[in-house]
């Protein structure tokens, strides 16, 4: 909601007393409850614990000494709805409405912890009363995820109350462009979308180019399967990333800023509106902000979820009303000729959230973490089968290891961890052997890998590499613009090539036209898209070439996931003969009657696995098996 006061902040002094105003509002002695109403929180009934928190709270007459709030995301995803209670800030997960009664009669009342509702430390078997205890927050450090979880989204108080637009003021006051650019220049901070090219860089080059107008575009787009790290930031933060994008055009002399953001972020879309509403309100968009003569607009364009829009010339081209098509080579850079022809800054969610903190605590505080050419912290959404999933954010240079296993707490049902891609479908797999490998730009890439975005999805012993190349190949030729032949004809073609291995239709000679394939298609392609689709085909070739080669020649899927490629049978001497696998079975494949033993026709069978899903446990006579049999 806009704040209390309507006055315009017409200078920095102003902004502060604004935030001592917002300070002296709240009572020494008054508890908060905070609410994640982050996506994944709200889907598992977010909002309506915080309605009910706040309607047991006005009937135990409590309304006036508590604060109950919804905040953005807090990462630990499958945790929701998330509870934090104050002042002790004492972390309850997976509440339902049910326990809203005892968390403000016992926590807020009496100042008593609900053992049932705190987390259980799945290693020692410990109960985490705060955040900081459990191993999912313990290792990570949050720059750009600083206030998600913290602050109400849709109020610019709360944003301001924790020096918010601070770095603006300091920015508009005491800083000339110059400076702000070598301060950004100096800090390290690269690009966060995917390529890692230096952000200073970036910002001096659209500075120094000629143009009559200039622009700020923000990549609000996040088109990788999984990847949810730009639209937390954008739910859970907005104000940030305004603030952020404000300063680059002060830095870079532009006076528009645009978000470009997905249609199917509706949560972020609407947060992002009212933060810009609200900073308008109080004049800290629009004309003349804070006295300083600089004036900056944002307006937000919605996407329709093209992958291939998040590279810079297709998104430019979107945002102008035409197709997103990738500009051909040779082309100048977005930073030079940009949005219609003038010069224009274009970072991400990510990277622009990074921007007031650094110019809040100095860019030697921010290059002092991370690696020597790789600066700051990163945001991954964690994903796949790991035990804790959710959004991390760790220190570049991080291990594999330590954000899989200390982070994620493991791999689901203690099984065998296999690989994990980082990248999204342009990145590439990478193995148990290379675990302890830094992640970071320099060290993913030597591994044939990407940093992309931030997905990282990580797979065990029951994921078929084979098929998992396939998937991502399926993707990429899907969203390919189609407007190189290569990358088009070429992903389609070694899609068909891997779903004709999945199915045990593969020859002999197939890994080498894969491998030839994925060079004509990174080599003839003029964007991002097409150069680094292949990686998922190569990495898994370089590092699962077993695996390919059984599923040729073999004719087998080891992880028992490709049905053309697995078999089911019933053990004899397990079979208890009691028809239910015969009655499932869909398609009528399993023969047999009560006290005689049943067989599968697997002339018939269709490889669906109802007969294995509906043999009772304690008998477990149906197994899958790697391979084909024959019923001769």
């Amino acid at each position: 909601m806009p704040p209390r006061s309507r006055t315009k902040i017409e200078t920095p002094k102003s902004l502060d007393r604004l935030r001592e105003s917002i300070l002296s509002r709240v009572k020494p002695d008054t508890k908060t409850v905070v609410v994640c109403c982050g996506t994944g929180c709200l889907a598992s009934g977010g909002q309506d614990v915080k309605e009910a928190l706040e309607s047991e709270a006005k009937a135990q007459e409590l309304d006036e000494d508590v604060i109950v709030k919804k905040t953005g995301c807090r990462g630990f995803c499958e945790q929701g709805p998330i509870v934090i209670v104050g002042p002790e800030d004492i972390f309850y997960h997976s509440v339902a409405i049910d326990d809203v009664p005892e968390i403000v009669s016992e926590t807020l009342l009496k100042g008593h912890t609900i053992e049932r509702l705190l987390y259980e430390d799945t290693t020692t078997g410990e109960k985490c009363v705060h955040e900081a205890d459990i191993p999912f927050y313990r290792k990570q450090v949050r720059v750009v995820l600083r206030h998600c979880g913290h602050i109400d989204p849709t109020s610019i108080e709360d944003y301001i109350r924790i020096n918010g637009y601070q770095a603006l003021a300091t920015t508009l006051s005491k800083l000339s462009p110059e400076e702000v650019i070598a301060c950004i220049k100096e800090s390290g901070l690269r690009g966060r979308g995917g390529a890692g090219f230096p952000t200073g860089l970036k910002w001096e080059s659209s500075r120094n180019a000629p143009g009559e107008e200039k622009y700020i575009i923000c990549n609000g787009d996040e088109g990788d399967p999984g990847a949810f790290m730009d639209r937390s930031v954008m739910e859970g933060d907005p104000h940030s990333v305004l603030e952020g994008m404000m300063i680059a055009g002060y830095a870079v002399g532009a006076r528009k800023g645009i978000i470009y953001v997905r249609a199917e972020y509706p949560l972020a879309v609407r947060h992002l509106a009212t933060a810009i509403a609200q900073a308008t309100d109080l004049g800290l968009l629009g004309q003349n902000i804070m006295g300083s003569g600089f004036d900056f607009e944002i307006e937000i364009v919605k996407g329709a979820g093209a992958f291939v829009c998040g590279e810079s010339t297709a998104l430019v081209m979107s945002i102008e009303g035409k197709r997103g098509f990738p500009k051909p080579l040779p082309r100048p850079n977005t930073s030079i000729v940009g949005l219609w022809g003038m010069p224009t800054v274009l970072n991400n969610v990510e990277t622009f959230a990074c921007v007031p903190a650094i110019i809040l605590k100095g860019a030697k505080w921010f290059s002092s973490i991370g690696t020597e050419k790789s600066k700051g912290t990163k945001v991954f959404a964690l994903s796949g089968n790991v035990k804790n999933t959710g959004l991390v954010e760790v220190p570049m240079g991080t291990t594999l290891r330590e954000i899989i296993f200390d982070i994620g707490g493991g791999i689901r049902g203690d099984k065998k961890f296999k690989a994990v891609q980082t990248g999204g479908p342009s990145g590439g797999c990478i193995p148990e052997h290379l675990l302890d490998l830094p992640v970071d730009y320099e060290s993913l890439a030597k591994v044939g890998s990407i940093m992309g975005s931030g997905g990282m999805l990580v797979m065990d012993e029951s994921t078929c590499m084979v098929n998992m190349a396939r998937y991502f190949l399926d993707f990429a030729q899907n969203e390919s613009c189609g407007q190189c032949t290569l990358c088009k004809l070429g992903t389609k073609q070694m899609f068909h090539i891997l779903n004709d291995i999945t199915r045990g239709e593969g020859k002999p000679h197939d890994i080498e036209v894969l491998l030839e394939l994925a060079e004509v298609v990174k080599a003839g392609s003029v964007c991002g898209l097409g150069q680094t689709v292949p990686n998922p085909v190569i990495s898994t070739i370089k590092y699962f070439r077993e695996e390919y080669e059984e599923h040729i020649h073999k004719k087998c899927c080891r992880a028992l996931v490709c049905r053309s490629l697995i078999s089911y049978r019933i053990k004899e001497y397990r079979c208890k003969a009691c028809m239910l696998c015969l009655k499932a079975c869909p398609v009528d494949a399993i023969t047999g009657a009560k006290w005689q033993v049943h067989e599968i026709d697997q002339s018939k069978c269709i490889k669906c696995g109802t007969c294995m899903d509906v043999c009772p446990p304690r008998f477990s006579a149906v197994e899958c098996v790697s391979g084909r049999i024959s019923d001769t």
